[in-house]
């Protein structure tokens, strides 16, 4: 007989992935969730799993026989409260995937705060470039796939290890239920500020991650990055560095500023060069990661090579939506400072001269605070053109939320533009954004879209009046 699965809050992009990862073990899957929008409103629909919009108790009629409740799911939640009432069985998701993919397999978890998404998608393309066919459970969908989510066919799993909490009753990080046998540590900075108070809450997960590797494990190491350094003291198993610098067993050398082309050094030695679409130093570390895994653990050169060399890239990171006029609209997750300023530094080496207008919205739990306020100018130095949306405080108090006036003030004060423009300004939402560009847009111009949810349906919005401008 088989087995109904049920999700609560299913358009999440890792609650869709094991949507699509049980449907294809053979359970019958049902979900719901609220605010369903592309992309994972299409992957789920275009693998016939039913979504209800909104919570509601007859999600859960007839009783499903297990329930995954996603990490976004809180006490007083509809559906949630009648799940506990009905005392059907419930389990979160990085439970699920323990039980039912990762268990006996190889998992191979890529963490940190920066270049999870873009790493995994890597390791995913990699592997299956050289035959392995590997499983993959990833924040995001890589183009190469075009699904977020694969059943393995043998002992690999590549797994986004997300370091926020678990669920509503669980709230260790999602990474501590994957038991790695091999641990990408990409980077470690501050962020997930409704979670996590400080820096030091997060570096005692990881240390607990480290603990969680067998001895004949395999950790690969960020070696540029110091708080990595800081953690290996806590790692059981054997270290493998990479990193732009000289001195580790994997780094690089950047052939063309953009980062399109780099080689590949092995113990300080050429080893192959990769030429490639994905543009930034950032990416071309998120490449030697890969490479660094891939040929510890034996895999033909050529194949990592070449497998690097096809990757196509991510949905949602610095993703190009359509070019309409001359004009071309890009669509990126950003989430933290760091991540907006490699990012905008990528296109700025790609795009040479021509005008980079930036549009964010101040969308995360971290984002729409203070913590970052003083960094975030200057991460949006790259661009010639700022607008910023102002940020739902969604219970935060006025003192919290993030000043976005403030912001561009400091763009404006230190980067002014000749006459009366100014190089940024603060937006009420995605229709004052467009009416602004309408009249200040022009061929040659690239727009990038900088936000972790729809944004209201901006790109669409930008694609109409454009199209409507060229004819």
């Amino acid at each position: 007989m088989v087995k109904h699965l049920h999700i609560i809050g299913i358009c999440g992009t890792a609650m869709a992935g094991i949507a699509a990862l049980a449907r294809d073990g053979g359970w019958r899957v049902t979900g719901s969730d609220a605010g369903v929008y592309p992309p994972m409103s299409d992957f789920l629909a275009e693998r016939s799993i039913p979504v209800a919009e909104g919570f509601r108790a007859g999600n859960l009629d007839p009783a499903p026989d297990l329930v995954v409740v996603g990490n976004a799911i809180s006490r007083g939640n509809p559906e949630l409260e009648a799940l506990l009432d009905l005392g059907i069985p419930y389990i979160s998701g990085p439970e699920w995937l323990h039980a039912h993919v990762l268990q006996g397999r190889h998992p191979v978890v890529v963490t940190g705060t920066h270049g999870k998404t873009t790493t995994t998608s890597l390791l995913a393309r990699v592997w299956e470039e050289a035959g392995w066919k590997p499983g993959f459970l990833i924040g995001g969908i890589p183009l190469d796939f075009g699904v977020s989510a694969r059943m393995p066919e043998g002992p690999w799993v590549m797994v986004e290890g997300d370091e926020y909490d678990t669920a509503f009753y669980d709230k260790r990080p999602k990474f501590l239920h994957y038991r790695p046998r091999t641990l990408i540590l990409h980077n470690l900075e501050y962020d997930h500020a409704d979670i996590y108070p400080d820096l030091e809450a997060i570096r005692v997960q990881f240390r607990i991650l480290l603990r969680t590797v067998p001895g004949s494990g395999l950790v690969l190491a960020n070696g540029d990055d110091p708080e990595i350094e800081t953690l290996l003291a806590h790692a059981h198993s054997r270290v493998v560095r990479y990193g732009l610098n000289a001195g580790h067993p994997f780094s690089a050398r950047i052939d063309q500023e953009d980062g399109r082309l780099w080689t590949l050094l092995r113990d300080g030695r050429p080893f192959f060069s990769v030429s490639w679409n994905a543009t930034g130093h950032h990416n071309v570390m998120n490449g030697l990661a890969v490479a660094a895994a891939a040929l510890s653990h034996g895999m033909d050169p050529l194949r990592v090579r070449d497998g690097l060399a096809g990757f196509r890239g991510v949905a949602r990171r610095l993703q190009l939506r359509f070019e309409i006029q001359g004009v071309a609209v890009y669509d990126d997750f950003a989430h933290h400072p760091t991540a907006i300023e490699t990012t905008l530094k990528g296109i700025r080496a790609s795009v040479g001269d021509a005008r980079v207008w930036v549009i964010l919205e101040p969308r995360s739990n971290t984002m729409r605070r203070r913590v970052h306020q003083e960094r975030l100018a200057p991460a949006l130095a790259a661009a010639d053109r700022v607008i910023l949306a102002r940020p739902a405080a969604r219970g935060l108090p006025p003192d919290e939320l993030l000043d976005v006036e403030a912001v561009a003030e400091r763009i404006n004060r230190e980067r002014p533009l000749p006459g009366h423009d100014h190089r940024a300004l603060v937006v009420e939402g995605a229709a004052e954004t467009v009416a602004h560009l309408q009249t200040r847009v022009r061929p040659g111009d690239r727009v990038v879209v900088m936000s972790n949810g729809g944004f209201d349906g901006i790109h669409e919005r930008l694609r109409v009046m454009l199209t409507l401008q060229s004819g």
